[in-house]
């Protein structure tokens, strides 16, 4: 006879598009699939994960032995986001009628993640958002705050994003501050030696920058003179690089183009579609700096110390850290922050994304029966405020 008491297992969809939101989500899978009696875990993984270009990352979920792991290819060579969204919502929507999850969990502003967020509440079916309430320069905002209208449960990094989520009218109640779920895996011990990091990607040497850049959707009419401004820095400034693929946003085909004419065969270049998120993490945390437009140089190199050199708009208003060098994309700046970042003495670590709990935390609050019961039609909470002075308008024109 079964136990009455026996919590009922709950069964929860990550939707991952990207190399970068598996490595935001990593441990909050391993840490449901440590507790079976609650939970039963499943991966829709899709976007980038799915293209060889990028070297085919689903294979990471393979690696780290998780089950219940669905491909869907999303988009083809020249897809817009529009088009890989649209596929996705289509996709999705098969997949999660088919499996009937409890919770659908997506993470950040990619458009992957508000196809998960639009399907799961379309559908009745519960949606968690990882790191809502953050702020970017480009589209990427737009879409970010539009999963957290669609969610109804929200884990995210500090004070400041429930802050906003508040602001955007979410229930308090349903925002919860775990912090970064990377930094869970920033301070594992198990994370793998710079040598045997160097040694497994052939990396022949131990002094270098690494570079991560990636399209501005928004001003993609600019992106190939900065490219080439970057190129030229880059090979300008007489230093080792560790060069990984732009994103696959639009544009990223114009960059990468560059990167194989200007970069191939430089004996001081060493380029990679993706490389593993514990390898990234090693090679960041020794890197003379960071070069880039890439949120790891917003979150991740300051909690190591690694000097940053952020370049253009892409992660404008994420954080106030006065350590990061922000320039824009043009060579003599972005030459002169280079050499000033890597004659910097060691940088004070700025820790203001969470302390490697992440999972805990979220783990805790699902084990919760009343999370259950967050219902899935949602309110809008207001905020009280002083009366807003209506907007003086010019009278109309006689005739109109």
């Amino acid at each position: 006879m079964a136990d009455a008491k026996a919590p009922r297992r709950r069964k929860i969809v990550f939707l991952s598009g990207t190399r970068a939101d598996f490595g935001k989500i990593k441990s909050l899978i391993r840490a449901l699939l440590e507790d079976p009696p609650h939970f039963e875990v499943h991966i829709f993984a899709t976007g980038m994960h799915m293209d060889p270009k990028y070297g085919f990352t689903v294979r990471e979920f393979e690696k780290c032995n998780f089950p219940n792991i669905y491909r869907f290819i999303n988009h083809g060579a020249g897809d817009t986001m529009d088009q890989a969204l649209g596929t996705t919502i289509l996709g999705f929507g098969q997949y999660l009628r088919r499996v009937q999850p409890d919770l659908v969990v997506v993470h950040g502003d990619r458009c992957e993640a508000l196809a998960g967020a639009i399907v799961g509440s379309l559908n009745n079916v519960l949606v968690a958002h990882i790191e809502g309430g953050e702020l970017s320069g480009t589209v990427d905002g737009l879409i970010r705050h539009s999963v957290t209208k669609m969610s109804h449960l929200h884990f995210v990094s500090n004070p400041e994003a429930r802050r906003r989520l508040v602001q955007l009218g979410e229930d308090p109640e349903a925002v919860f501050v775990i912090g970064s779920p990377d930094v869970d895996i920033m301070t594992s011990a198990d994370l793998p030696s710079l040598d045997e990091v160097r040694a497994h990607y052939e990396i022949g040497f131990s002094d270098y920058g690494l570079l991560a850049f990636h399209p501005v959707t928004t001003s993609l009419g600019t992106l190939r003179r900065e490219v080439r401004e970057l190129t030229r820095a880059v090979l300008d400034s007489g230093r080792n690089w560790v060069v990984v693929y732009p994103n696959n946003d639009q544009g990223s085909e114009l960059i990468l183009g560059e990167y194989l004419d200007v970069f191939a065969g430089q004996p001081q270049i060493r380029m990679f579609p993706s490389l593993r998120f514990e390898a990234t993490l090693v090679l960041l945390r020794h890197a003379r700096c960071v070069l880039g437009n890439s949120s790891m140089g917003i979150r991740e190199a300051p909690y190591y110390g690694t000097p940053t050199v952020n370049l253009g708009p892409r992660q404008k208003g994420r954080t106030n850290n006065p350590q990061i060098l922000h320039v824009p994309v043009e060579r003599e700046a972005i030459l002169n922050a280079i050499t000033l970042a890597t004659s910097r003495p060691q940088l004070r670590p700025v820790r203001e994304w969470g302390h490697g709990d992440s999972h805990e935390r979220f783990r805790r609050q699902l084990e919760r029966s009343d999370i259950w019961n967050t219902p899935v039609q949602k309110g809008f909470r207001d905020i009280p405020m002083p009366p807003i002075p209506l907007a003086s308008e010019p009278p109309l024109a006689a005739g109109v």
